[in-house]
Parts: structure tokens; C-alpha cells; sequence
């Protein structure tokens, strides 16, 4: 994975990024590639807020990874700093490659850089598959996570 960059997420990579995000059964019936534009509102927002990290990852030119990484400042938990790991996607021709495994452990360095205690994820009851990897990475599923549609 030496031909491999993680970085910053740009304007131009946004076709490819919802490309990913809408290739599956789940991201077909929310996302829209026929439209950037709000997707690309929602990086002028990311890009201005230091706690919000969307990057992606390139090989030979080519976006074939994303994930967004949140970083959460708290109360609890004496007051500990968590990160949230949110949209991991990983181009079709790329899956089982390694490259979901070096983005989320790209992710876990990066919290630990920024002096998070805990990293956490939601991950949709659907994706067995994405459960079986994440507990591979050493995540728990520890919590049922909840969520209201405004």
C-alpha cells in the first residue's frame, strides 16, 4: 500500500466520493451523483471546521477510499475528547484490498494525534459484513445506536 495517499478531501474529489457513498443498496436510496452541489456546500462547511476531518484515498491518481472523522470535545468521561469514524467507503474494485483497514487505522492515529480517549462508530444493523470488519479492528459493538430523521 506504499502507492497509497491519505489526505484532505478537495472540491474535485466529490464526484468520486458520492460515486462511493452511493454504491450499494443503503447510499442508492439517499444520495444523488446527479447533483453535487449540496455535497459540495457540505465540504465548504467540513473544510471550515478544524474538529472535522474528510479525507480520501488515492492511488495512482484515482479516489478509491473516503471516510469522515469528528472529533468531539465532552463532559463525560472526566471530560474526555472522542473522535466519530462516519462514511467509510472503499471503491468496488478495491474491496478486500486492505484499504478499509488502513483508512479506519489512518483514523485511529489521527484521534490519538488529536488527544481523543475513545474512537466510536454507528454502523447500519444491515452491514453484517462492515460489523464482522469493524470487530476484526477491534472495535466492540458495545451500544444500540438510535436515530431520528428530521
Amino acid at each position: 500500500m506504499e502507492d497509497l495517499e491519505i489526505r484532505a478531501a478537495v472540491a474535485d474529489d466529490v464526484p468520486a466520493i458520492v460515486g462511493m457513498l452511493a454504491d450499494d443498496p443503503l447510499g442508492a436510496q439517499r444520495e444523488s451523483p446527479d447533483d453535487l452541489s449540496p455535497y459540495l456546500s457540505a465540504l465548504e462547511r467540513l473544510s471550515a471546521d478544524p474538529n472535522q476531518h474528510l479525507v480520501v484515498a488515492v492511488r495512482e491518481g484515482r479516489v478509491v477510499g473516503t471516510l469522515q472523522l469528528t472529533v468531539v470535545p465532552g463532559l463525560s468521561r472526566r471530560g474526555a475528547t472522542r473522535s466519530i469514524i462516519e462514511a467509510v467507503r472503499v471503491h468496488a474494485d478495491e474491496r478486500g484490498s486492505g484499504l478499509g483497514s488502513r483508512l479506519v487505522e489512518w483514523a485511529i492515529d489521527a484521534s490519538r494525534r488529536e488527544g481523543c480517549q475513545l474512537v466510536q462508530l454507528t454502523s447500519d444493523n444491515t452491514r453484517t459484513a462492515a460489523h464482522r470488519f469493524y470487530e476484526r479492528l477491534g472495535f466492540t459493538a458495545s451500544h444500540v445506536g438510535f436515530k431520528l430523521p428530521l
